[in-house]
């Protein structure tokens, strides 16, 4: 059973840099596609980035140069780093993987969910 799990969320000031982790089992971590999602109060889930079995990645254009995406096949690992944020920002964040072709943004394509870490930043 695929399970995947997130942490690193809390509380920010403007301009901190947390780094998400989401840690993934029951399936071969190495081979899927992940992706990190993120969803705010009354607003639709979207695509932050995503990072491909090669390692190839992609953003969402509005997040490029700030956030960064990584992976640690060795730990099965996920990682998102997120750089000055701002009060924008907040959002529930989740990670998600799909093993189908392509690693994109379309969060219809993603078939496993982590139940999501909260990220609040404050002014």
């Amino acid at each position: 059973q695929v399970q995947l799990v997130e942490s690193g969320g809390g509380s920010v000031q403007s301009g901190g840099s947390p780094r998400l982790s989401c840690v993934g089992s029951g399936y071969t971590y190495s081979s899927y596609c992940m992706g990190w999602f993120r969803q705010a109060p009354g607003k639709e889930r979207e695509g932050v980035a995503s990072i491909d079995f090669d390692g190839s990645t992609t953003y969402a254009d509005s997040l490029k140069g700030r956030f960064a995406i990584s992976k640690d096949n060795a730990k099965n690992t996920l990682y998102l780093r997120m750089n000055t944020l701002k009060p924008e920002d907040t959002a529930m964040y989740y990670c998600a993987a799909h093993s189908h072709w392509g690693c994109d943004l379309v969060k219809e394509t993603y078939n496993y969910w982590g139940q999501g870490t909260q990220v609040t930043v404050s002014s």
